[in-house]
């Protein structure tokens, strides 16, 4: 359990430079030196969040679910995949270049055609967030179930255990602390593709929700939308992190020496 001090220390720096920033913002946009509607104060973003909280937050229960199960759908898919890719040599070298080669497929072509196809709903939102989540997720997690000691393969393979025995005994538990690595940064970007997708072609959303106000010139309303996006980025990475240190608690004892 962290001490007083030492989250004093881990988070106080941060928290200080946070705060900076707002204050140098709020006085630059009191004195003038930019349109409010092009950089609004923090002051008048608040009170957008108070103002149109009912519309931010149904918005955001909207984003919030496309969210989790786009990244579920892509924790589940690219977990099975970088099994399957670890213990295939052909999967490896027929798959895993296509699985790099992915990331050149550029979204906001994409994510027109998946409107065109499965329409205004949450599938290709889905689709647009699993994609963007899915390679750190598969990398990260391949990487780790290569990482174990050979030696300790060996010694279990001495012992009589076979092939998926090994797996599940000793490669998966020495690979979670890499998926979860893959999924924070999965998890943090699935609220950008969430965006996105939203903002190709939705009707609600924070993606919406910013589309509108940007024709309206409702600034102040966009900024309060984008203070939600964040929250909720923060909000999934610290859960993911809290969850990681209770499944894989060896790997905090070992990053703490």
């Amino acid at each position: 359990m962290r001490t007083p001090a030492r989250l004093a220390r881990d988070w106080g720096p941060p928290a200080l430079l946070l705060l900076l920033v707002v204050a140098g913002w709020e006085l630059a946009a009191r004195a003038g030196w930019v349109e409010d509607y092009l950089l609004p104060a923090p002051s008048e973003v608040a009170q957008a969040l108070v103002d149109d909280r009912a519309l931010l937050l149904e918005d955001a229960w909207v984003t919030a679910q496309e969210v989790v199960l786009g990244f579920a759908l892509a924790l589940a898919a690219g977990a099975a995949l970088a099994v399957l890719l670890h213990v295939s040599e052909v999967a490896r070298r027929t798959v895993y270049p296509l699985v790099v080669s992915s990331q050149a497929l550029p979204v906001v072509v994409i994510a027109p055609i998946l409107v065109i196809w499965f329409g205004f709903g949450m599938t290709p939102k889905l689709i647009v967030i699993a994609l963007i989540c899915f390679f750190p997720i598969v990398v990260n997690t391949l990487d780790g179930l290569r990482a174990v000691d050979p030696a300790h393969v060996k010694m279990l393979r001495t012992l009589g255990a076979g092939r998926w025995a090994t797996l599940r005994r000793l490669e998966l538990p020495a690979a979670l602390p890499y998926l979860f690595s893959g999924a924070k940064v999965a998890v943090a970007v699935a609220v950008i593709g969430a965006v996105f997708a939203e903002l190709v072609g939705s009707d609600a959303g924070l993606g919406h929700a910013i589309q509108v106000g940007m024709a309206q010139l409702l600034t102040a309303r966009v900024f309060a939308a984008v203070a939600i996006l964040s929250a909720m980025a923060i909000g999934l990475f610290a859960l993911l992190s809290a969850v990681e240190r209770l499944a894989v608690p060896w790997a905090r004892h070992r990053s703490a020496r």
